[in-house]
């Protein structure tokens, strides 16, 4: 075959890998110039050669696959060309500089911004590495709002291709993408991703939580499909009666959507407000408004439950009607009403913007001001990280200045919240506020609508006060607080809480050893979680942490247990007490040793033994995986063969965990399968966290080590039960 053959050959698979990018391209962009698009994927392609992902794929599927997410959402030519190129500066040997001299300085920027951190200069773990990028990625968002569209892409992708990772490595990527990416998206306006990323991640992380939501949506979809049409149907003659062209659909809720309503109302599924809803489009916005009037004349509107975001759009630029009414079945139906341009805006978000202007700045999202300078106010990655995740989950409260000027804030923020957002010498010297002509508290919540003015002082001695912290919402309120405190206080605090600790500790007569003192007290500040003993102290001057939780560390510190075969204090498997401890275990070559189970392993029959020969105490029994034995490895001569004497033993307890999704009736469901698989229960704990998992534990009598693996298994069978484990301590 000749050269110019494979070159023709080359031309032509990459048309039929590009086509499908070009066609949504020219769909949004009819004019649009293809041809740095073409020269991009050419060069993606070449610089990828020979590199495959986990799935087996060749590597260049992937930036494909995130310009085929840009193009379909309407993004310009130079966006996609940076997701075909987002991952060669970090994975080839192309560099930034030959970026930009090919593709032009926002290409280059563009790419930069979403390129991870591969190389650390200074010494810190992967999680900081982590939070680290993610600055990295809001400080170029600031510049250029397509380096977090594209970043959106790429995580999707990887979401969708995450099988063939390691299960840890996809609970690490699907919680990341939960916590940062996902609110990200819907502050964007990107609801499908938003609800793609939540789905994908729910099955990752809880697939027991996910099957269960699964189950309960698909028993439902008949019925709930049957309501719809009808309501439809209904509608759309209403409508049509009056002369109102629309267009009507049914609107699906997404499986985490549902479950954390479920969790935040604490509602059962049924009672779930928009698991059945519908949507209207229309041409224009007055025929919003009536047909909002007819479906509240035909169904009863539910009160407190319409919201007007055409008036006054959300802070990603979303615009709808919302109602709820009660449907013809006598339960909730949710309606939303929007124009054919409003739901392109909430399909495509942000990216909706290029269909009507050149772009969109960082300025149109009064969210991302915010966001501009967030990450100037942190130098720990860490605690940037974690108020980022503040920032992006709070819900938006929209008050006004006494000019009129709209301040945005998140929801339950305070006078104080608004005076660090107006200028941060306004929120140092506040003293007091008035909201609405009458004057408040500090710690006063403010509502939309709120006209709020504060009262300064022009003492050199004001500032902010220690509860401040209490109350603040914003990550900026905060971090300004925090850092007025570090500046002007810090010497004092450290001198107050060196000589709280010091005078506890000689009340106390806590001995140090002259020449330990300072690891001690290193030691007991690393304990505590503060970097350096300097850091303890501060905080225990700020009040932040209390002079004896210090001293009581420092005593711990002190008195470190020596490691040996009775460390454990969690004993979740407890054996009779009416037998000799060491009954129903043979020790190799002793017959008349004194042996005993360790307590902080508590193995029961069925689990693999070793025995520790101790000093003056005779043999202890352990599980072969018990950490305390694995910590005494380099002592093998005292090690010695031990199993569990057939017949002998006629019954033991064990601790079960089991975890379930909170519902009637789910205790006696579970006590009734223990029951049935005769065990006895002897002891239990329950507990329900916020997410309505249901943590129940049980220590049940049990007579042969074959009757625990069946109990387990027919919990499992249990509906709403997620897994079902024997607790194994140490």
């Amino acid at each position: 075959m000749t050269d110019l053959a494979v070159a023709r050959g080359r031309h032509d698979a990459a048309q039929a890998e590009l086509e499908p990018i070009l066609a949504a391209l020219r769909s949004h962009f009819p004019d649009a110039d293809d041809d740095i698009i073409i020269h991009a994927y050419d060069l993606a392609q070449s610089r990828h050669a020979g590199q495959f992902r986990l799935t087996g794929d060749p590597y260049i599927t992937h930036p494909i696959a995130v310009a085929q997410i840009l193009a379909e959402y309407g993004l310009d030519p130079e966006t996609i060309a940076a997701g075909l190129l987002h991952d060669t500066v970090e994975d080839t040997d192309l560099t930034l500089d030959e970026v930009e001299r090919m593709f032009g300085e926002n290409v280059a920027r563009i790419t930069d911004g979403v390129t991870k951190l591969d190389g650390v200069e200074f010494d810190i773990t992967r999680e900081e590495a982590q939070a680290e990028t993610i600055r990295k990625m809001v400080v170029s968002m600031a510049q250029d709002v397509r380096v977090l569209i594209i970043k959106l892409a790429d995580r999707l992708h990887n979401l969708r291709t995450i099988y063939p990772l390691p299960v840890e490595r996809q609970q690490v990527k699907a919680r990341e993408s939960l916590e940062i990416y996902a609110p990200l998206a819907h502050r964007m306006g990107f609801q499908e991703v938003k609800h793609e990323m939540e789905n994908l991640c729910f099955e990752i992380l809880y697939p027991g939580r996910y099957q269960e939501i699964e189950d309960l949506i698909r028993r439902r979809a008949p019925e709930r499909e049957a309501v719809i049409d009808q309501v439809m149907s209904e509608a759309r003659e209403m409508l049509a009666r009056v002369g109102i062209d629309a267009v009507l659909k049914g609107r699906p809720k997404h499986h985490y959507s549902i479950y954390r309503k479920m969790v935040d109302s604490r509602l059962p599924f049924e009672d779930i407000h928009d698991l059945i809803g519908i949507r209207i489009l229309v041409e224009v916005v007055k025929d919003c408004y009536g047909a909002l009037g007819l479906v509240h004349s035909r169904w009863t509107p539910v009160q407190g439950r319409f919201k007007d975001y055409i008036a006054l759009p959300k802070f990603n630029l979303y615009q709808s009607l919302h109602t709820t009414v009660i449907g013809p079945d006598g339960k909730p139906l949710e309606v939303q009403i929007r124009t054919h341009d409003m739901d392109t805006r909430a399909e495509f978000g942000i990216a909706a913007h290029w269909r009507y202007k050149e772009g969109v700045a960082s300025t149109d999202l009064a969210w991302m001001v915010d966001l501009r300078n967030l990450p100037a106010d942190y130098d720990d990655p860490a605690e940037f990280l974690a108020n980022l995740k503040l920032d992006l989950y709070e819900d938006l409260v929209f008050v006004l200045t006494p000019q009129g000027d709209v301040k945005t804030l998140p929801r339950g923020a305070t006078p104080v919240d608004f005076a660090y957002s107006v200028h941060t010498e306004v929120g140092h010297r506040c003293v007091g506020a008035r909201v609405n002509g009458r004057l408040v508290t500090l710690a006063t919540e403010l509502q939309s609508g709120d006209i709020v003015e504060i009262i300064t002082t022009k003492s050199d001695d004001s500032g902010p006060t220690g509860d401040w912290l209490g109350f603040v919402r914003t990550s900026k309120a905060r971090s300004k607080i925090k850092q007025w405190f570090s500046r002007a206080r810090r010497k004092e605090s450290l001198q107050r809480g060196r000589e709280s600790v010091q005078d506890l500790i000689r009340r106390d007569r806590v001995h140090i050893v002259k020449n330990e003192r300072s690891k001690v007290l290193h030691d007991a500040a690393l304990a505590l979680g503060y970097r350096d003993t300097e850091t303890m102290y501060i905080a225990v001057g700020d009040g932040a942490v209390a002079p004896q939780t210090v001293v009581g560390r420092i005593k711990r510190v002190l008195s470190v247990p020596v490691v040996g075969e009775d460390l454990g204090t969690l004993d979740p498997v407890r054996r009779r007490t009416d037998r000799p401890a060491g009954e129903g275990v043979i020790v190799e070559g002793f017959d008349d040793v004194w042996v005993r189970i360790a307590r902080c392993c508590s193995p029961v029959p069925g689990d693999d033994l070793v025995g520790f020969v101790t000093i003056g105490r005779g043999v202890s029994i352990h599980r072969t995986e018990c950490s305390n034995i694995q910590r005494l490895a380099g002592q093998e001569e005292r090690m010695i063969e031990a199993s569990w004497a057939p017949g002998q033993l006629s019954s033991f307890s064990a601790w079960i965990q089991v975890e379930a999704l909170d519902r009637p009736n789910l205790l006696r469901d579970i006590t009734s399968v223990i029951s049935d698989a005769g065990a006895n229960i002897v002891g239990a704990s329950s507990r329900t966290d916020r997410d309505r998992v249901a943590v129940l534990r049980y220590e049940v009598e049990l007579s042969d080590p074959g009757q625990l693996d069946r109990l387990l298994a027919g919990v499992r069978r249990i509906a709403s039960v997620y897994d079902a484990f024997r607790l194994r301590p140490g």
